[in-house]
């Protein structure tokens, strides 16, 4: 007779899943092996960041990627489904410098060794956990390959397309238009600009003439730029101010000439339609100031407050050395407001005007703000600089492959977005003041100026002989994320079966 056994009434995985996973993997049933007989199908994962542990997105989307690995590898393909996870470089760092804030303990007091140390420390406990976790969601990946976004592989290959599109002249350094987050110190691309309602004020301000004596109303949602004002703008074509023509403004306050230029971003149905322009911080006035060879004025220190005379000497030294790059701003000592956040100077610009007449009236609004994704502070928009990467010569041909049919995308509709997003690219910034990530692979000559982009760990001045220094910034995450499934797979190097 045989003996009954019954189901049990509640699923347990604990009793046999990590068994069974283990015999898959002890017989290598997910190594991948090249069969010229078979035809290949690889996945290489969209790695996941290593600022803690894995949650329902990354559950769903590894089903479906481990749904289609298995079909594929039943049907008979030589499949490979390569893992691995992504430093992060300003997630992580965040959140290393968030659990160093609660020992008390600063990335300053410890030094960028120090800081490493502590980084790759939490990339094994982080990183460790979330290839647990996708063992234990029974992800049939080739375990034997994995790889991580700063792993020498990785980071040869960022090294290898950094020194290729510097020498084509597709990588530059120079000062232009960032978002600066003044809370993590360093400037983020448009992608990590997260845009929220926020309640705001158009503050209604009254700029003197020079030559009339009469009053320009202008209205502005940030006054404390207004101490970076190099120009006014009306349009050429506004009845209104034909009579204005070549004169100039005194900036209230501060009592500098700034003149008056005609430019088409003063939009006559708009406000006044005079519009102030402050090039150093504002995306918009930065166009118009190219425009018209207006200087840049920064009145922001890099950690959100108002530059003070030390800002300015630092300025100055750099600028009659000789070494100031093209396109470096002028820094202004603001004086009284020296030192204040933005927020304390914004509330005592506001009592001056008021107090000399020059305040109109305040209008409320709610208005879209640009924030760090990160830390969700308000983004400042800056004259920095940086390292770029030229993006209208690699998008024509990306735009080309989408007109020419070569590219296809499914809905037809989202052509349009993606024309609208490439034709109006800007370039790239690529460079992040942080310590974690790929480190920019350029050197510096202090004796002589001179820079080096090399592979190399290291550098000695070709003009002096000189040691040179590295540059500290780090890349954006991007650059060497958008290499990962070239890099993954043995690039830059020609072996085929890596």
């Amino acid at each position: 007779m045989t003996e009954n056994h019954e189901l049990p009434k509640t699923y347990a995985p604990g009793d046999f899943e990590e068994r069974i996973y283990k015999n898959w993997c002890d017989k290598g049933y997910f190594t991948a092996k090249i069969d010229k007989k078979k035809k290949p199908y690889t996945i290489v994962i969209p790695p996941p960041n290593i600022t803690g542990q894995l949650h329902m997105g990354h559950a769903l989307d590894n089903t479906l990627q481990d749904i289609l690995i298995r079909y594929k590898r039943m049907s008979g393909f030589a499949t490979l489904w390569l893992p691995g996870t992504d430093h992060a470089s300003i997630a992580t760092e965040a959140k290393i410098v968030e659990a160093m804030r609660a020992e008390g303990v600063t990335k300053e007091q410890i030094g960028r060794e120090g800081f490493l140390k502590r980084a790759w420390a939490w990339k094994e406990q982080y990183g460790g956990r979330i290839v647990s976790q996708l063992k234990r969601l029974g992800s049939s990946c080739d375990w034997s390959r994995e790889r991580f976004t700063m792993d020498e592989g990785c980071s040869e290959a960022v090294k290898e397309v950094f020194v290729r599109l510097f020498d084509k002249g597709l990588i530059y350094r120079g000062n232009r238009m960032v978002n600066w987050c003044p809370t993590c110190v360093t400037s983020i691309s448009d992608a990590e600009v997260e845009y929220e309602d926020k309640p705001g004020n158009f503050y209604h301000l009254l700029y003197p003439v020079k030559e009339t004596g009469e009053m320009l109303e202008l209205a502005t949602t940030r006054p404390e730029t207004m101490l970076g004002d190099t120009a006014v703008a009306i349009n050429a074509e506004d009845p209104r101010y034909q009579h204005l023509h070549g004169c100039h403004v005194i900036l209230p306050l501060i009592n500098r000439e700034i003149p008056i230029v005609c430019d088409e971003h003063a939009d006559m149905t708009k406000g006044t339609g005079v519009v102030k322009i402050t090039p150093a911080h504002d995306p918009n006035d930065y166009e118009v100031g190219a425009r018209h060879d207006l200087p840049l004025v920064r009145v922001f220190t890099y950690d959100g407050k108002m530059t003070g005379a030390a800002d300015k000497a630092a300025a100055d030294k750099l600028r009659k050395s000789g070494t100031a790059a093209v396109g470096e701003p002028e820094v202004l000592d603001c004086g009284k407001y020296a030192g204040l956040t933005t927020t304390e100077a914004r509330k005592a610009i506001l009592a001056d005007l008021e107090a000399a007449g020059l305040l109109k009236s305040v209008e409320p609004l709610a208005h879209n703000v640009g924030t760090c994704y990160r830390c969700h502070q308000v983004i400042e928009p800056m004259v920095s600089k940086q390292w770029f990467v030229k993006m209208e010569p690699l998008a024509k041909p990306a735009i080309a492959a989408v007109r020419e049919g070569r590219t296809k995308f499914v809905p037809e509709r989202f052509e349009k977005n993606y024309f609208h997003w490439m034709e109006n690219i800007r370039d790239w910034c690529i460079s992040r003041q942080l310590w974690w990530g790929h480190r920019i692979p350029a050197f510096y000559c202090d004796a002589c100026d001179e820079i080096t982009v090399t592979k190399e760990a290291t550098a000695k001045c070709p003009k002096c002989g000189c040691e040179m220094r590295q540059d500290p910034d780090t890349l954006d995450t991007w650059f060497s994320s958008a290499l990962w499934p070239f890099s993954t797979l043995g690039w830059p190097r020609k072996n085929r079966g890596s």
